[in-house]
């Protein structure tokens, strides 16, 4: 897709991305998703399996989802008809930005593996915020809610589930990341990827572990978030540490080793959906080339090749190579309308 910035190629492919993840890289309001002035905003998109999907954003009322137009009870049951991985400028901040980007980025990857972990996510969230306001109202009055100990037994074995699934992902993503980091960089830093977890446990795995140790933290710190008015352990305190040769990479990468650092993440969250799933995922490429040298941009389309769909979107063609513009379908994005060149 060719257009002049502002013509509404990013707006196309944050549509594919909510179609197959229910997610914006860019926003968590759906009231930034539609249009100014309008009461809601329609997605409609039909897979190569022959699927059409449907989502619909309203500023009050929240979402519907249809897939082959039926109701489906839940949102979260569009999730697995079709998977995608984006790259956009913005991705640049999982390596500089606050630790909550690289966490929303591994849901992403988990989501694509096991679309029910959206609903693992989504639990964890409303006991969340349900213990913050507890803990709030238990300091205003000087006494503790007896509903505490029932919201910490749920949130051990939910906070459990996540934190396990977070960090078998991050374990089979690591191997991929190096190689792809190694190849795209000339190996000359190696790529770590580091699972810091919220609940602090040494060692152990099992599931039964994790809950115990969840379990007996939240306790532990209850008259500390009293104070605070907020839970201090769980998955929503995880960190994700990336390392290039041993150092944090958002302290000590140049810019150039930050851009190769994420586009190796991205392409070995791309090669592990595919592995797992048993199909290569679409590839949502965001006017990133503008991001990367010369060198970087050949080695990107060359690793993508012909075994994945993409929608990539620039300002012009000619970054691509011959070879890629004539295997391409080119099309020109005018005011949010899509037209041959």
């Amino acid at each position: 897709m060719v257009g002049r910035n502002g013509e509404g190629k990013s707006n196309l492919l944050e549509a594919v991305e909510l179609l197959g993840s229910l997610r914006s890289h860019r926003t968590g309001s759906d009231r930034d998703l539609i249009h100014h002035g309008q009461p809601a905003s329609l997605l409609r998109g039909r897979t190569s399996s022959g699927d059409l999907l449907q989502l619909e954003l309203r500023r009050s009322g929240g979402r519907s989802a249809q897939r082959n137009n039926k109701p489906l009870e839940r949102q979260l049951d569009l999730l697995g008809s079709l998977r995608c991985v984006g790259f956009s400028a913005l991705d640049l901040e999982l390596v500089r930005g606050e630790p909550a980007g690289r966490r929303q980025w591994l849901d992403r990857v988990v989501l694509q593996l096991e679309p029910l972990y959206g609903e693992l996510l989504s639990r964890y969230g409303r006991l969340l915020r349900q213990r913050s306001q507890l803990l709030r109202r238990s300091l205003a009055g000087n006494q503790l809610d007896p509903l505490l100990d029932a919201f910490d037994l749920q949130m051990a074995v939910i906070g459990t589930r996540l934190h396990r699934r977070r960090a078998r992902a991050l374990r089979r993503l690591e191997p991929l990341a190096r190689r792809w980091q190694e190849r795209l960089g000339g190996g000359g830093e190696q790529l770590e990827l580091g699972y810091r977890s919220g609940t602090r446990l040494e060692g152990e795995e099992a599931e039964e572990p994790w809950r115990a140790a969840l379990a007996e933290q939240l306790l532990a710190q209850r008259d500390e978030e009293r104070r605070l008015g907020q839970c201090t352990v769980g998955p929503h305190r995880d960190e994700v540490a990336l390392l290039l040769a041993g150092d944090a990479a958002r302290r000590y990468g140049s810019a150039g080793q930050q851009r190769t650092l994420v586009l190796a993440l991205k392409l070995a969250e791309l090669d592990l959906v595919g592995e797992v799933v048993g199909e290569p995922p679409l590839l949502l490429l965001d006017d990133v080339l503008a991001e990367l040298d010369p060198g970087r941009q050949q080695l990107l389309l060359e690793a993508v090749g012909t075994e994945h769909q993409c929608l990539v979107s620039a300002t012009h063609v000619g970054a691509f190579s011959d070879g890629w513009r004539q295997a391409s379908q080119v099309v020109r994005m005018e005011a949010g309308s899509l037209s041959p060149p």
